[in-house]
């Protein structure tokens, strides 16, 4: 009779992949990491990051092992953090739990880490094996390491337009373009980033509550481009009973006596003028350091164009619906094209997606931001700031 084989490293990291994906849209300004601790080839405990200021997924997993850590496997998607921030260095509560090996899946870019918690559990004499299923890893924290790496929020710009690209019709009707099956699918979205962002246009046009309609589900923070504080304050944005706050942003010199008086979620954000309008970069320097890691961009034409246009957005998420507006409707982006095909903007590691009559369409901005410096890079304009408010692991 033939002994049954123990699971290999990934099939225990695939399980603190699992692990992690339960606080995706939960932690910021951390990342969301799983970790198991695995003893006989049996998983005794499982941890998730918790909320900022809370334990990370480590020292969970580890009090939830207690006495059973000592000489098991610990498996975690992201390198232990190596110094004090909110909560005290994973390695010390490692080292700590006597553990005897420990199986990494991606690793920390936060230049506070990059390399030190590996190291310093070497030293002590923990074996240490990397890149267990390093590219899932990486693929689940994909907008934290553009946060930790260029000082800004990673950018997804989503948007549900026709077959010829038209996100309304001429008179500006956008209700609804995609079916209910995209719908829920971009609740689901707004339930997994930070924040997502409108124009003014849109706001005043479709009077969106920019909340997450779906059971268990949390909504991001609201921000709306405003450069002139022209919107009316009782926009559903402004008067809501969403317990997400509203940040109103504006570079207006002075603010009207009407918006003296806001609700307590609402707070107006002055950045500075830029092209356009309000400066993007000034605007996603502030949300980074409010530890925003994730923005969704939702609208409309214009604030579309200006991302884009400014190099700014990361990916794309582009719902299909199989209708047509015609050439006088609104397209997805407000900006001129180039003369050439070659010169097109274009997406790489395309996802083509069914949802219902739709389909959904996802992948990177070829030369986005989120491609930049993505290993070994060191804290730009504005990161300072974002990562003295990241605690423990950054």
């Amino acid at each position: 009779m033939t002994a049954r084989a123990r699971p290999g490293p990934e099939r225990f990291m695939k399980l603190a992949l699992r692990e992690a994906a339960r606080g995706v849209g939960r932690t910021a300004p951390n990342p969301s990491v799983g970790a198991l601790v695995v003893r006989g080839g049996r998983v005794v405990a499982r941890g998730h990051t918790a909320p900022r200021g809370a334990p990370h997924a480590e020292v969970v997993a580890l009090q939830v092992a207690g006495a059973l850590a000592r000489g098991a496997d610990l498996y975690t998607t992201l390198e232990p953090c190596d110094h004090q921030g909110r909560t005290p260095p994973c390695t010390q509560a490692i080292l700590a739990a006597g553990v005897r090996r420990v199986f990494v899946g991606s690793h920390d870019p936060n230049p506070l880490v990059d390399g030190r918690g590996v190291a310093r559990l070497r030293r002590a004499g923990v074996e240490v094996v990397r890149d267990v299923l390093r590219a899932e890893c990486d693929a689940l924290n994909g907008p934290w390491f553009t946060f930790i790496t260029t000082g800004r929020p990673h950018v997804t710009l989503k948007a549900a337009v026709t077959l010829d690209g038209r996100l309304a019709t001429r008179t500006g009707d956008a209700r609804w373009v995609s079916g209910p099956a995209a719908r829920a699918w971009a609740h689901g979205l707004r339930d997994r980033v930070d924040a997502v962002l409108v124009g003014a246009g849109t706001a005043r046009a479709d009077d969106p509550a920019l909340t997450t309609r779906l059971p268990g589900g949390r909504d991001p923070v609201r921000v709306v481009l405003d450069t002139t504080l022209a919107l009316s304050p009782r926009l559903r944005l402004f008067t809501g009973r969403s317990p997400a706050p509203t940040l109103w942003v504006h570079a207006a010199p002075a603010l009207p006596p009407r918006l003296l008086r806001l609700a307590p979620a609402v707070e107006l954000l002055r950045c500075r003028r830029g092209p356009g309008g309000v400066s993007l970069p000034d605007l996603l320097a502030r949300l980074a350091a409010r530890g925003i890691t994730h923005l969704l961009v939702e609208g409309g034409a214009e604030i579309h164009a200006r991302f884009l246009a400014a190099g700014l957005v990361d990916e794309l998420a582009v719902v299909v619906a199989p209708k047509l507006a015609g050439a006088d409707g609104v397209p997805l982006a407000a900006m001129p094209g180039p003369a050439l095909m070659a010169d097109a903007l274009t997406l790489s590691g395309v996802r083509v997606t069914r949802l219902g009559d739709d389909v959904l369409v996802q992948g990177a901005l070829v030369g986005g931001g989120a491609r930049r410096g993505r290993r070994g890079a060191r804290p730009g304009p504005g990161q300072k700031a974002a990562l003295a408010k990241t605690p423990g692991r950054g």
